[in-house]
């Protein structure tokens, strides 16, 4: 293997104090710096130090890079706040942003923030994919907003009407006579004095935004973020990877700003640097990953963030694209992921790209954290790094390990967590300890006790584990982390069964493209009733259950039976949410007739059973 490109990282040191219940506390031995009143002072900070720098820049309609720098971005920034100050917004009645990232959305999101009004960036999805928009009437029902944003109103028009009220203002940046709408040029105006003073008004406890959670244990969450939360997640984020100060970043990004990694990791750690951001209109999926790789092979980032699927089309394309590669690998410094679990496929995949085109590996990060932690809790820093490891906690962040059955349930506490979800008391108060520690719900396990530096591995959710007939309890996270390597490229995700009977069985999500690099007579497209049915994908998924259950080490980790999942999941029944994680406990719930059949004597056809089972 090469030589790791060189990163400056904190160090992982912590302490660790452990109480006569049991309960183990676990801190960084280390503090983090001054703390922002406000995400924007950043802004204010660079437009007077670096005002012709580049923050952000995204395609137009001709292909070309439209760019904004700093103190063009202040600029209008302000403009847009002397607007929303003139209309009757607060906190009971915010911004409801529809539409997904682009240079409106983000100045808007900027001067919200900068003039203290809170805005709530909602998942696309719940207005264009949804059927029902059941979980968009809900949140904006929650919210009470005041003013609503979408970007193109023809686009988003069935979602306007069926949920946004009539005295609600609608605004839109592509022209439109299909809703009721303020052109979005209309919302900028000469800013007086009261731009300032509201600015100087904003505090660490003003809530600069509500972010809502997939809704995978029933209705969306609404997340309160404060300034206090955002601007001291910045800070130890900063402290523990202090390579954001050797230059400023530069990411190429299509995370959705509605989840806190893209929306508060990636632009606040470019914001908070000087860095700039470019919006990448690509994603993870075939019909736009060429968009990610087109702006690729143009900009080179200084640090990459992906999901895991992101992260596993790209090892694909830097394989077979030396231009991709050369221009990809020539500065970046790390990659980091988040999402869900990397298979350790893909994280060769890189090392082995990484050396192929520049000599030299690139360190993957990954970490904890969750939409309630800002999001950064817990990184990878010094050492090995394999999947599955998440790290120790970021300065500041206190971790609280509760030994809850065989596993240690994680809580945390800090300047970064959530004051709470809006307006659902109960809510608040169930998701927090006596001590003020939130519960993620998370388990988490020592990499090794004797050398708790080396951090922590992820021990899967302690609400989706369950219990066999036999009483042995089976950890659904890590048998599903175990699945999708063993059945890789085939698979994307599993639903795991089992609850009170006498073996496991899962419910396979397949990957199309997966199994078409594996069967070149998969069309494209392909429905999932017909990939269900395909004979040598069959035969060949047929095989990988025989070789699964001979690794297995007990009944806890044996799996006997899987049906094919030959309907697309859906995200108006909670099944799967808008970033395409599979919801265990909604796909039990709704897809009882495929549990049922996994273990019906008769035989379905969906269902591959072990020989020595049937």
């Amino acid at each position: 293997m090469g030589k790791e490109r060189p990163v400056r990282l904190g160090r992982p040191d912590v302490a660790v104090e452990r109480r006569a219940d049991g309960t183990t506390l676990v801190r960084s031995n280390y503090g983090f710096g001054p703390v922002e009143t406000c995400m924007t002072d950043y802004l204010v900070r660079y437009a007077r130090e670096v005002p012709d720098r580049v923050f952000v820049a995204k395609r137009g309609a001709d292909g070309e890079w439209v760019k904004l720098t700093y103190a063009q971005t202040l600029a209008r920034v302000e403009r847009i706040g002397a607007g929303l100050l003139s209309r009757d917004l607060s906190t009971q009645r915010p911004i409801a942003i529809l539409s997904e990232n682009d240079i409106e959305h983000l100045l808007l999101a900027l001067a919200a923030m900068h003039v203290g009004i809170p805005f709530a960036p909602i998942s696309v999805a719940y207005s264009t994919v949804s059927k029902d928009f059941s979980k968009l009437r809900f949140i904006l029902d929650l919210l009470t907003p005041g003013l609503v944003f979408a970007a193109d109103g023809t686009r988003f028009r069935a979602a306007i009407e069926a949920c946004v009220p009539e005295d609600v203002e609608v605004i839109t940046t592509v022209p439109t006579n299909v809703v009721r709408a303020t052109s979005f040029a209309e919302l900028e105006r000469n800013p007086g004095p009261e731009v300032a003073a509201a600015h100087a008004s904003v505090t660490h406890d003003t809530i600069a935004k509500f972010l809502f959670t997939s809704g995978s244990t029933g209705s969306p969450k609404g997340v309160i973020n404060t300034q206090r939360m955002i601007c001291s997640n910045v800070a130890q984020i900063s402290a523990a990877m202090p390579v954001y100060a050797d230059e400023p970043p530069v990411f190429v990004d299509w995370l959705p700003w509605n989840h806190t990694f893209g929306g508060n990791h990636d632009v606040h750690v470019t914001l908070a640097h000087g860095g700039t951001f470019y919006i990448d209109d690509g994603k993870p999926v075939p019909s736009a990953f060429d968009e990610t790789i087109r702006n690729l092979k143009e900009i080179a980032p200084t640090c990459y963030l992906n999901v895991p699927k992101g992260f596993e089309m790209l090892v694909h394309e830097l394989d077979r694209d030396d231009q991709l590669a050369k221009n990809f690998f020539s500065r970046v410094k790390f990659l980091k992921y988040a999402g869900a679990s990397l298979p350790q496929h893909v994280w060769d995949g890189l090392e082995r790209v990484a050396l192929k085109s520049c000599g030299e590996t690139i360190r993957m990060i990954t970490g904890l954290g969750a939409t309630e932690t800002a999001p950064s809790a817990m990184f990878t820093l010094r050492g090995e790094v394999k999947a599955g490891m998440v790290g120790t906690p970021v300065p500041g962040c206190e971790l609280k390990l509760v030994p809850n059955g065989d596993k240690l349930e994680v809580r945390m506490r800090g300047p970064n967590i959530t004051p709470g979800y809006w307006r659902e008391p109960k809510l608040t108060e169930a998701a927090f300890d006596e001590e003020g520690f939130y519960k993620l719900g998370d388990a988490l396990k020592w990499v090794d006790e004797s050398k708790p530096e080396r951090g922590f591995i992820f021990d899967g959710r302690i609400t989706e584990d369950f219990k066999l007939v036999t009483g042995t309890w089976v950890s659904v996270g890590t048998l599903r982390t175990k699945m999708i390597a063993h059945f890789a490229p085939l698979m994307r995700d599993a639903v795991i069964t089992g609850h009170d009977r006498d073996d496991l069985g899962a419910i396979l999500i397949l990957d199309p493209e997966g199994c078409r690099s594996c069967f070149s007579d998969i069309p494209a497209p392909i429905s999932p009733a017909d990939l269900a049915g395909h004979t040598g994908l069959r035969g060949e998924l047929g095989e990988r259950l025989a070789s699964f259950a001979r690794s297995a080490t007990g009944s806890s980790t044996r799996l006997t039976r899987i049906a094919i999942l030959d309907e697309t999941p859906s995200i108006d029944k909670g099944e799967v949410t808008d970033k395409g994680s599979i919801n265990q406990r909604a796909m039990l719930a709704h897809r009882k007739d495929i549990v049922e059949a996994l273990y019906d004597e008769r035989g379905d056809p969906r269902v591959i059973v072990l020989e020595t089972v049937s």
